[in-house]
């Protein structure tokens, strides 16, 4: 299998978030897509917060202190205007508000977390 470059694989995410928008309280692909690569990184996963909503965990070494990093899920009811090739495949919806990016940066963030460990806590 072909490694990816980290921008590569930031990509990687990002389009397949974006070809896939889903509104609020409807992001089950989305939410499984986001488990099942946070899963992949080593992270603990809680799915089904508020509907459709997912916490990932991860705790390296004894420390107490706590981080969080949020990103939205939802995408806009409207139609795809572009030729992308990595446009909406479902006609009505669009990632037109950068939550595709959000989550493809907060999965960039996990990723280099879980790859460094450099830090004592939970994230």
């Amino acid at each position: 299998m072909e490694q990816l470059t980290f921008k590569e694989q930031l990509q990687k995410w990002r389009h397949d978030l974006h070809e896939y928008p889903e509104i609020a309280f409807n992001e089950h692909r989305t939410a499984a897509y986001v488990a099942k690569e946070l899963r992949a990184m080593g992270f603990e996963v809680a799915e089904g917060i508020g509907q459709t909503g997912v916490v990932g965990s991860l705790t390296v070494g004894t420390g107490k202190k706590v981080v969080g990093l949020r990103s939205d899920m939802d995408a806009l009811a409207i139609t795809e205007q572009s030729e992308l090739p990595y446009k909406s495949k479902l006609p009505g919806f669009l990632h037109g508000c950068g939550h595709d990016g959000h989550m493809a940066s907060l999965l960039g963030a996990a990723k280099l977390l879980s790859e460094s460990k450099d830090f004592d806590g939970t994230v």
